[in-house]
């Protein structure tokens, strides 16, 4: 095996793997000696960041086993009929890549998925392998996230837990008729079958550890998911409806949103174009106000327009906001932390900031100011000792007073 052939696979198999967004991608730019195209970038393909269990942000090697796939998924560049270039790692040689990236200080772990190469149970069988070996016989202790394959037999997927960190089985679509539509070889009570055994696993695993010090690990950093967003006609109301069902049934860490993005030599069933990134976004900020924020699904699912998608130019809680006035405003000096949660302009952090604030004086909207971000979209919705909102909640312009001048990714 020459360098120039493993440098090959590298770059076909990292830039496969970018499609799965089951992983946080990075913002950075960092060149290597390959111009910003090897394993040293965490600029595209390659580097992907993630948290670990005690909360660190740390950069995985993010790769594909092999993109060879016997399904036929339309959405998927890797699929079977997907006209490609084609590589295959052994698991020696993924092993070799995390060792030596891992030793350069370039990685602190692995993100591994695959696609499907002669069955389901080979393809698993060499994913653990990966791990068990980096394990086993290296006593790697970074951080190991493996893609598990539904179809698989459940003591491999019981294997994977015991020596990755974290697993993950994407659900991939939001509903039953666009899976069907779309990835026919994919089953939906096949892949949420696995994902409550593994939920099991879990639990029955963080129980044991409880009664022996000794007791194996499984996935101690939990599972997640992932949903392609904009492949089918599933509406942001029904990808939430989904996301919601799968946190509350499953105990998942994460559910990921990936916006499609169009493939070569795409199937007719397939929209023309990806939708826009702002889409994607909104449902991470929806995402949060559920899991953080005390906001019931169907409370979020009220932030939607009338197609049931949410609206692109302003945040999920002001979208609320704006059609639930009558919950404002809220006296900032006497409103509860799940009232102070819901204003617009006010993260978990500026929260937690009024209400140890608080406790010491009585607060001006000069003091809110100084512990907000954006005191111009908090202040229609909030009481202070010397500022009382009058017709700004009435306005029927508040919308576009409080939207974005310009396109940013900001939480809240």
């Amino acid at each position: 095996m020459t360098k120039l052939i493993l440098r090959d696979k590298l770059e076909i198999l990292a830039d496969a793997a970018k499609y799965d967004a089951s992983c946080a991608s990075s913002g950075t730019a960092k060149k290597n000696s390959l111009g910003g195209k090897g394993l040293g970038s965490t600029e595209g393909m390659g580097i992907c960041h993630a948290y670990a269990p005690d909360g660190r942000c740390i950069s995985l090697l993010k790769i594909l086993l092999t993109n060879h796939c016997i399904f036929d998924c339309h959405y998927c560049i890797n699929r079977k009929s997907s006209n490609v270039r084609r590589a295959r790692f052994t698991p020696q040689e993924i092993v070799d890549l995390t060792l030596n990236f891992y030793r350069r200080n370039y990685i602190e772990g692995l993100f591994l998925s695959s696609g499907i190469v002669k069955s389901s149970n080979h393809t698993m069988e060499q994913l653990v392998e990966v791990a068990r070996i980096l394990r086993e016989e290296h006593d790697f202790r970074g951080y190991i996230h493996l893609k598990t394959i539904p179809e698989a037999d459940p003591e491999l997927i019981h294997q994977a837990g015991l020596y990755a960190d974290r697993v993950s089985i994407n659900v991939e679509l939001p509903t039953t008729s666009g899976l069907t539509r779309l990835a026919p070889d994919k089953n939906e009570r096949q892949i949420e079958g696995a994902m409550g055994k593994t939920k099991a696993r879990i639990v029955e695993a963080k129980d044991e550890r409880k009664r022996f010090k000794h007791a194996p690990r499984f996935a101690p950093a939990g599972q997640s998911t992932q949903m392609i967003v904009g492949a089918d006609k599933a509406s942001d109301a029904d990808i939430m409806g989904k996301a919601s069902r799968l946190y509350g049934a499953f105990g998942l860490r994460r559910v990921y949103y990936s916006a499609f993005s169009p493939i070569p030599d795409a199937s007719a069933v397939l929209p023309l174009k990806r939708p826009p990134l702002m889409r994607e976004h909104r449902l991470y900020q929806s995402d949060w106000l559920m899991r953080f924020y005390g906001f019931a699904p169907k409370e979020v699912q009220q932030a939607t327009e009338a197609d049931g998608n949410l609206p692109l130019d302003i945040d999920p809680k002001l979208a609320w906001a704006l059609k639930f006035r009558e919950s404002f405003p809220v006296d900032v000096n006497r409103a509860s932390k799940e009232q102070l949660l819901r204003v617009p302009g006010l993260g978990a952090t500026s929260v937690a900031r009024i209400l140890a604030a608080r406790r010491h004086r009585t607060l001006r909207l000069d003091d809110v100011a100084r512990l907000t971000q954006s005191i111009s979209k908090v202040r229609p919705f909030l009481v202070t000792l010397d500022w009382r909102p009058t017709t700004l909640t009435d306005r029927a312009d508040l919308r576009a007073l409080l939207a974005p001048k310009s396109e940013q990714l900001e939480l809240f």
